[in-house]
C-alpha cells in the first residue's frame, strides 16, 4: 500500500500535525482512517458507541515504547494490537475492540508512520479487532523516540470460571506454550547492531486462538499469564505471590531454542528474565496436564507447549522455586533492574 498523505508536501511529522488543525485533520482522515477503515473510526466523533456484548467484559489499557521501531518478526504497531489481544485472553477474553493513542516525535518520517498504521490495521483485521476511536498528539523533536503507543481492549470474557493467580491450586500442573526469549533477543541484536550465526525473529503473535483452545475443550484452567517484560521469571514469582503459593519449576525442561540460548550466554542474560510476546504460563488441574499440552500443541502458535513444574502448596508467603540438572533448588526473584529498555 502507498501512503495517501503527500509526502513531497510533508514528508515527516510536524508540531502543526499535532496543534489540532488543518494538518492534524488531514493525517487522522488521510492516513489513520485508511489504514484502520471500519464504520466506528469513519463516525469521525469524539468516542464510538459500541455494541452490547452478551458475555461479562474484560478491559486492559497498555503502554508500548519498543526501540528499535521495526524488529525481525514485528513492529511497533503489530506488538501494539497483540499486546492488548494478548492480556485480553490472558482473562479467558475474545478481544472485539480497541483504542489508540499516538505519542509521535516531530520529524518522524511519514512513510514510517504510514508502515506502521498499516501494520496495525491487518493485525486488528487479522485478529477480528475493531478500532473504535484514538487520539493523536506530537512532541518536540528529541522528547518522543520517535512514536509511543498507548492501546485500550475489551474483550468478551469466554471463560467459565474466573482466572487468575487466586484461583491456583496445590496439585495445579505449569505449562508454557512454546520455547523463551525470542522476544527481547530479537529486539535487542536488532538495535545494538548484534550479528547472530541465525537470526532471532520476535514470537510476537496473538494469544487467543490457542487460549480459546483451551477452553473449547473444557479444560479447568485456573490462570493464564503472557510472559512479557520479566519473562518466565517475573510472571512466576507475581503468581505465587499474589496467589499465596509455592510452586516447583524443572529448569531442565524450561523450551529455550540454541540461538537464543547461545546469545543468552554471550551476553549475559538469563532467559528466564528475557521478555516474550507470544508465550504464556497456563496454570491446570494435574489431571488434565497431559490434555492441555495436546490441546496447545495441536495450534499453530502453541506447538512447543510442554510442563515445566506444578504448584506444591499454599503458603501464605507464596515463592517459585527453580529445581536444576542436579536437584538443587534455588528461589526465583524478580528482576531487580531493567535488562533491555525499550522492548514492549
Amino acid at each position: 500500500m502507498q501512503c495517501p498523505l503527500p509526502l513531497a508536501d510533508y514528508p515527516r511529522v510536524t508540531l502543526a500535525h499535532g496543534g489540532g488543525g488543518r494538518l492534524g485533520r488531514r493525517l487522522v482522515s488521510e492516513l489513520f482512517a485508511p489504514a484502520f477503515g471500519n464504520a466506528l473510526i469513519d463516525s469521525r466523533h469524539d468516542g464510538a458507541v459500541l455494541d452490547a456484548l452478551a458475555a461479562p467484559l474484560a478491559f486492559t489499557t497498555d503502554g508500548h515504547v519498543v526501540r528499535p521501531l521495526f524488529f525481525p518478526g514485528g513492529d511497533i504497531g503489530k506488538l501494539a494490537v497483540l499486546g492488548t489481544v494478548n492480556d485480553l485472553a490472558m482473562c479467558g477474553a475474545r478481544p472485539r475492540h480497541l483504542s489508540l493513542s499516538f505519542v509521535i516525535e516531530e520529524g518522524l518520517a511519514m512513510e514510517t508512520l504510514w508502515r506502521i498504521a498499516c501494520s496495525i490495521g491487518v493485525a486488528a483485521r487479522e485478529n477480528d479487532l475493531r478500532i473504535a476511536a484514538g487520539d493523536t498528539k506530537v512532541v518536540e523533536q528529541g522528547r518522543g523516540d520517535g512514536l509511543y503507543i498507548g492501546t485500550a481492549g475489551i474483550g468478551e470474557v469466554m471463560a467459565a470460571a474466573t482466572i487468575g493467580p487466586r484461583a491456583v491450586q496445590a496439585g495445579d500442573a505449569i505449562l508454557v506454550s512454546g520455547d523463551l526469549g525470542r522476544h527481547g533477543i530479537a529486539v535487542l541484536t536488532r538495535r545494538e547492531g548484534f550479528a547472530l550465526d541465525v537470526e532471532v525473529d520476535s514470537d510476537c503473535a496473538p494469544l487467543w486462538g490457542p487460549v480459546a483452545a483451551l477452553l473449547e475443550a473444557g479444560i479447568e484452567v485456573h490462570c493464564l499469564r503472557d510472559l512479557t517484560r520479566g519473562g518466565l521469571a517475573a510472571a512466576l514469582v507475581e503468581i505465587a505471590e499474589d496467589g499465596g503459593v509455592e510452586l516447583e519449576i524443572d529448569e531442565t525442561a524450561i523450551p529455550v531454542s540454541p540461538p537464543v540460548r547461545a546469545a543468552c550466554e554471550v551476553l549475559g542474560l538469563d532467559p528466564l528474565l528475557v521478555a516474550n510476546e507470544g508465550r504464556f504460563v497456563a496454570f491446570v488441574p494435574r489431571h488434565d496436564a497431559a490434555r492441555a499440552c495436546a490441546v496447545l500443541r495441536a495450534h499453530p502458535l502453541a506447538a512447543g507447549a510442554t510442563v515445566v513444574g506444578q504448584v506444591s502448596a499454599r503458603a501464605p508467603r507464596g515463592r517459585a522455586w527453580l529445581r536444576g540438572l542436579f536437584g538443587q533448588a534455588r528461589a526465583l526473584a524478580m528482576p531487580s533492574g531493567e535488562q533491555l529498555p525499550r522492548i514492549c
